[in-house]
Formats: structure tokens, C-alpha cells, sequence
């Protein structure tokens, strides 16, 4: 009788173990937090040291303001997305508080313009949407329905600022009422949702359907319109608007998801190929981008001529005068490099003053922001939740690289804020808005799911099998098919361009043309009922 007892409680051999719990790690994020908030601050007060020999009045204000901002994000963390990554929210802090010790401390060489206070409204502003996002938005792929009305107000804001005055020789900004908005900003965003959209819904023709030329396979006419009108957009952008830096970071974040989507490294070598052509194009035919191809080129010209050193020039001079260590905090001379120093060449500032060493740690700062969005993008198994999550991740990569490309002279100069760091309240806020997204996806990828009650959708790690014995579907699974029914009818069910239906892909079309194989026994026995896929 106990053996019979034994083996009637024992589960089936079958039945998967349970799955460990992920710990949700909110304190560390808490001490982590803490000692972003004390770096921020000692940087403060040794800039107030440096330049005034005593410390500065507002250092208590100052820290208890970036205190309270990191707290308020952390309780909307801890309470709303608990399985979030806990290093994405430091580093933003860090990053933050960085970028307003330095706007602070540059703020000293021009005592008529400060704009380290509007800075810090700017970036309450940033944390307070962090923390609607996190708490009204409880699932990535609500984003998904709203795709196109993401793609329209991305134009709409990517146009607005044709209307208006050019400012330091580009269209970029919106002043109205004595406030200015740089709605590319914003638009970054809303065409990363897009993209990550339109390719979780045409992945499968992009990769296996067309013809072939050479080594790559070049998509059919209605799935490779897209791409072509992205490409036209983003010179039509350049040209209208002057803006070589928010032209190049669509086209790239576009190349860059149309590679995760397909596997395929050809796309990358058509994106550099066809931005290599606008760009030359633009730069040679537009005057002011012209011109920052000749700075490009010829950043000493000014010394030769006789008018002295310009911006890129004494932003090379400053990397160079920083060496290893960088001559301090206060101590540097950035008031050389002009009107910019507080927005495009905040970077040269950074390194002149705290040297490759601050740089170093700077980059590896950016470096796991980005890695940290990648990892949320791994755990996912929607493709719709991993596109999104590349794209956010990428965003700021490849705003850091253009910057510091640009700063360095590896690159022509855009006219782009790099992330956190720089002066710039449309910058700030769309950071904070990225971060917030990132976390929102890595909790739903951390979050743990219970035992046996797997997921179709692949929203999390720690899934199982869904299916039960004698072709029953699990409501999990169920629900999980139903998602994916809706993603691949993202494109199919479109009234706005009509070549954006997904396509089927070859396999998928050799496969129904096959005659169906005839299942085994046993196979006829266990097979799911057709109830499961519906």
C-alpha cells in the first residue's frame, strides 16, 4: 500500500520541474541608485571647489533634487515592473546627474546664460513621464496597434520644423512662446515602434522571398517599397531641414532592425551603400552640410587662414590637453570652444577635464545601457517585444557614435545631443521616455511564468509547453496564438500603403503545395486538436 501511495503521488515523468524563481533584485537597484545620486553630487561640489574655492550654495538642493527624482522612478519600479532590470535605471541616474554637473560647471564660464536650473526641470519632466509609462503602460505590445498612427505623427513631427527659422543653419527646432522643442526627439521613437512593427509582420518575406542578386535576395517590389521610401524620407529630411545627424540615426536604426528581423548581413552593406550615396549627395549639392564636410576635412583651415581655430579644431585641442588623466573638473578651458559647448561638444569638455580615463568610463557606462537592452530583447520571444527592444537599445548607440565620431573628427558634425549628457530638454525627456520602455520589456522578459502554464506569445523567460495531453490547449496557449494570429495580420489588414502585407515566405509556400504526409498511430493520437491553433 505505501509503495502504491508513493507512486501515486509521485508526478509523471513527463511533467517539467519547476522552474526557479528570478530574484526581482529591487534593492540592489536601490544601492546602486544611491551611489549614483553620491557621485553626482561629490562631482557638484568639486566643481564649486575648483572654481570658487568653497562649496557651492545649491550642492543641498541640487542632491535632494536628483535624490527625490531617482526615488520617485524607483517606487514606480518596484511597485509596477518589479522584474525589471535593475542596472537600467542606475546608469540613467548616472548619467543624468553627470550631464548636469557639467552643464553646471560650464554654466560658470557664462554667467549671463545658466542653464543648469532648466536643465533640471527638463529632466523632472523626463522622470515624471518615466513614471506614467511604467505605471499605465502594462504590456509592450499594446504599442503594436498603434503602428501606423506612430508612423503618421513621426512624419508629422519629422515636418514641423520646415515651418519654421532655421537655427545655427538647420531646421530642427520649434520656438514658440520663448520655448524650444526639437520634435526629431520624439520622432525617433515613434518610427522605432513603426519599424519594429512593420518587420515583426514582414520578416519572413524579407528574408526568403525574391530574386537573387549575387549573394543577397532582393525582396519583391511590395515588401522592398518600404525601404525605399525610408531612404527617400530620410534624404528629404536632410535636404529640407539640413540635419545630417536625425537623417542618418532613422536611416540606421531602420538597416539595423531590418538585419536582427532577417539574419541577412547584405542589408547592412545596401543601408551603408544608399546612406554613403545621400550623404554624398547632400554634402555636396547643400551648402551648410557643404560646410561641415569642409570642417570635416580641413578642421586647422582657420588656423592657416589667419581667423584662428574653430569648434572642431578646439575640441581637438581639448582632447589633446585632457591626455590620460584630464586636468580636473573647473579646470579646463571650454569656454574656447563657444556657443556649443554646452550642447554638441559637451563631450570635449568631459574629456578635457577628466581625460581617455573619464572617457573610458563614460562609453562603458552607454555600453551597458545598450547591453542591457539587448539582454531584455534575448529574453523575449515575441518578434514584435525583440525588434522594439534592439531599436530602443540602438537608439542611443548610435547617438553616442555620431557624437563622439563628430567631436573627434572621425565624422563629419551633426547637430545631435548625446543621450543624458548634453544640453537639450526634447533630449532629455525622449531619454527618459527610452528607459522607460526598456524596463517595461525586461520586466515582461523576467518576469516568471508558473509551472505549466506556458505562454504562445513568448513574453518571459521560464515558459513551458502549453499543450496538454490529448491535444488540450492550455488558456495560455490559446491566448498565445491569438497574439500571434494578430501580429502576422499586422500588415495584411493595412489601408495606408498596400504593399505592406506580409508576405508568405517560400518554405511556407513549398509546404502547403506538398501533399500532407500521412501521421503515425501514435503520432494521430497525440496530435493537438484543431481547436489549438485558433
Amino acid at each position: 500500500m505505501t509503495a502504491m501511495a508513493r507512486t501515486a503521488a509521485a508526478p509523471p515523468a513527463d511533467t517539467p520541474p519547476p522552474l526557479p524563481l528570478l530574484p526581482k533584485r529591487r534593492g540592489i537597484e536601490l544601492a546602486l541608485l544611491l551611489g549614483a545620486v553620491l557621485i553626482s553630487v561629490c562631482g557638484y561640489v568639486v566643481v564649486g571647489l575648483a572654481k570658487g574655492h568653497a562649496l557651492p550654495g545649491g550642492a543641498v538642493r541640487y542632491g535632494a533634487g536628483l535624490g527625490a527624482l531617482a526615488l520617485l522612478a524607483h517606487l514606480a519600479v518596484r511597485f509596477r515592473a518589479p522584474y525589471a532590470d535593475p542596472l537600467l535605471l542606475p546608469t540613467a541616474v548616472l548619467l543624468n546627474g553627470l550631464g548636469l554637473v557639467l552643464i553646471f560647471r560650464l554654466d560658470l564660464e557664462t554667467p549671463a546664460d545658466h542653464a543648469a536650473p532648466t536643465q533640471l526641470m527638463w529632466s523632472t519632466v523626463g522622470v515624471g513621464l518615466f513614471i506614467t509609462v511604467v505605471v499605465l503602460l502594462r504590456d509592450h505590445r499594446m504599442l503594436q496597434r498603434y503602428a501606423y498612427v506612430c508612423a503618421a505623427l513621426a512624419l508629422l513631427l519629422m515636418a514641423a520644423p520646415i515651418l519654421f527659422p532655421a537655427i545655427n543653419g538647420a531646421k530642427i527646432w520649434i520656438r514658440i512662446a520663448g520655448f524650444s522643442i526639437q520634435p526629431g526627439e520624439f520622432a525617433k521613437v515613434l518610427i522605432t515602434v513603426f519599424f519594429a512593427a512593420y518587420l515583426a509582420a514582414n520578416r519572413s518575406a524579407l528574408a526568403h522571398t525574391g530574386r537573387r542578386v549575387g549573394r543577397l535576395r532582393l525582396p519583391t517590389g511590395r515588401v522592398l517599397g518600404p525601404i525605399v521610401a525610408i531612404w527617400l524620407i530620410s534624404v528629404a529630411v536632410l535636404v529640407l531641414e539640413r540635419d545630417l545627424g536625425t537623417s542618418l540615426l532613422f536611416f540606421a536604426i531602420f538597416v539595423v532592425l531590418l538585419y536582427v528581423a532577417t539574419g541577412r548581413t547584405g542589408w547592412i552593406a545596401v543601408g551603408l551603400v544608399l546612406a554613403g550615396v545621400g550623404a554624398a549627395a547632400v554634402g555636396t549639392l547643400e551648402p551648410h552640410v557643404h560646410s561641415r564636410v569642409e570642417d570635416w576635412q580641413h578642421p586647422f583651415a582657420g588656423i592657416a587662414a589667419g581667423r584662428g581655430p574653430g569648434q572642431l579644431a578646439q575640441s581637438l585641442f581639448a582632447f589633446a590637453a585632457g591626455g590620460m588623466l584630464g586636468t580636473g573638473l573647473g579646470q579646463g578651458h571650454s569656454s574656447l570652444i563657444g556657443f556649443a559647448m554646452k550642447s554638441d561638444f559637451i563631450l570635449a569638455t568631459f574629456g578635457e577635464e577628466l581625460g581617455l580615463a573619464g572617457l573610458t568610463a563614460l562609453f562603458l557606462l552607454y555600453a551597458l545601457l545598450v547591453a542591457r537592452g539587448y539582454r531584455a530583447a534575448l529574453g523575449l520571444r515575441d518578434p514584435f517585444g525583440s525588434l522594439l527592444a534592439v531599436g530602443l537599445a540602438a537608439l542611443p548607440a548610435l547617438q553616442v557614435f555620431v557624437i563622439a565620431g563628430g567631436v573627434t573628427g572621425l565624422i563629419p558634425l551633426t547637430g545631435m545631443a548625446l543621450p543624458f549628457l548634453a544640453q537639450g530638454g526634447s533630449s532629455v525627456v525622449t531619454n527618459w521616455i527610452i528607459i522607460a520602455l526598456l524596463l517595461r520589456i525586461s520586466d515582461r522578459a523576467r518576469t516568471p511564468r508558473p509551472e505549466g502554464n506556458g505562454t504562445g506569445d513568448g513574453t518571459g523567460g521560464g515558459t513551458r509547453g502549453g499543450v496538454g495531453s490529448r491535444g488540450t490547449a492550455s488558456p495560455a496557449r490559446s491566448q498565445g496564438a491569438h497574439d500571434a494570429g494578430r501580429e502576422a495580420r499586422f500588415g495584411a489588414g493595412s489601408w495606408v500603403v498596400g504593399f505592406l502585407k506580409p508576405m508568405r515566405s517560400q518554405d511556407q509556400t513549398q509546404a502547403q503545395d506538398r501533399p500532407p504526409a500521412a501521421p503515425s498511430p501514435a503520432a494521430a493520437d497525440d496530435a493537438p486538436s484543431p481547436e489549438v491553433g485558433r
